[in-house]
């Protein structure tokens, strides 16, 4: 008997659990309804919008002169050097690096032909320093514009006048 009254219980408690659980279930009509009326003040509001047409844009020809740069005053170092690793100098020389081991100077060059520069490798013989030339010209002013973009990667570069 205490076996039928246990077993009773128990499914009296089940029956309970199940109808806690029916009555609290949400009713879909109302989400349904709100999202419909909120579709509805979307449409609404972009009926009420008013599209202007932009004017058309006037384009003035631009007209654009080359100045060329006074370079003057750019510091320039001379130097007596002998080229090692390359095909000659010109007056005016970019250097990025310098190095005591010729090795250390070979992977800078290296680098730098990668990137598409004509890198060069001349010797110090005074300081046994290894330069490592990334363009050279005959005009000042292209130098100090080769210069100044390599600065970008190498903060350091600076201008080599062939003594």
């Amino acid at each position: 008997m205490k076996f039928q009254i246990e077993k009773l219980a128990i499914v009296a408690l089940g029956v309970c659990t199940a109808a806690c659980f029916s009555s609290c279930k949400s009713n879909e009509s109302m989400y349904k309804k709100a999202y419909e009326k909120a579709q509805a003040q979307t449409k609404t509001e972009q009926t009420e919008v008013k599209t202007e047409e932009p004017e058309p844009v006037k384009i003035a020809p631009v007209t654009t002169t080359t100045k060329k740069t006074d370079t003057s005053d750019e510091p320039v170092k001379t130097e007596k050097v002998t080229v090692v690793s390359g095909a000659g100098l010109k007056a005016f020389s970019v250097v990025c690096g310098s190095f005591s081991l010729k090795a250390n100077a070979e992977g800078l060059q290296s680098s730098l032909k990668k990137k598409g520069y004509e890198a060069q490798i001349a010797l110090n013989n005074e300081r046994k320093l290894y330069r490592v030339i990334a363009s050279t010209f005959d005009e000042k002013s292209d130098a100090v514009q080769s210069r100044n973009k390599l600065r970008g990667t190498y903060p350091d570069a600076w201008l080599l006048y062939n003594n």
